[in-house]
């Protein structure tokens, strides 16, 4: 008989455990650099022995179900309020809502820089480079989101 822990485990298998694992590190158990060793790990693993100690350390709370071998769906976990307005979205998303406020802060910096010497602003120019790549993100950030409400969790299939 076959040891399950030998047993070849799956891409949904490992995205199960990584998806844990980012819930540890959203949590604060993990830190970043664990957090990318271990996700690493997991999509290296070819056997449910090698996903297992991944998660060992961590308490059954976090989000995500470990497999338990062979045919196990898994219960679905507890859900779980993830605070932040990015939580959730790709980390596309996240990179490049990053990189629109940092350019939107230098451009507030420069125009607050470059006022007249009375101390008077100028026109708001930063809106131009806030307002349309804001709205774009936002847009695509709500469709995103939407999207991924009213897909069906790959839990409960």
């Amino acid at each position: 008989m076959v040891d399950q822990q030998e047993l070849r485990a799956s891409d949904r298998d490992r995205q199960q455990v990584v998806e844990r694992l980012r819930g540890a590190l959203e949590d604060g158990r993990l830190t970043m650099a664990e957090y990318v060793d271990r996700m690493g790990a997991a999509y290296q693993a070819a056997t449910y022995g090698d996903l297992t100690p991944l998660c060992a350390d961590l308490p059954d709370s976090a989000p995500g179900p470990v497999p338990a071998g062979p045919g196990t769906a898994g219960a679905p976990s507890a859900v779980t309020s993830r605070v932040g307005y990015l939580a959730g979205l790709p980390l596309v998303l996240k990179i490049l809502w990053t990189l629109w406020l940092v350019a939107v802060l230098v451009n507030v910096v420069v125009w607050i820089l470059v006022r007249d010497p009375g101390g008077h602003l100028s026109y708001p120019w930063p809106l131009w480079v806030a307002g349309p790549y804001g709205a774009v993100l936002f847009a695509l950030s709500a469709s995103v989101t939407l999207f991924r409400r009213s897909r069906p969790s790959a839990l409960s299939r």
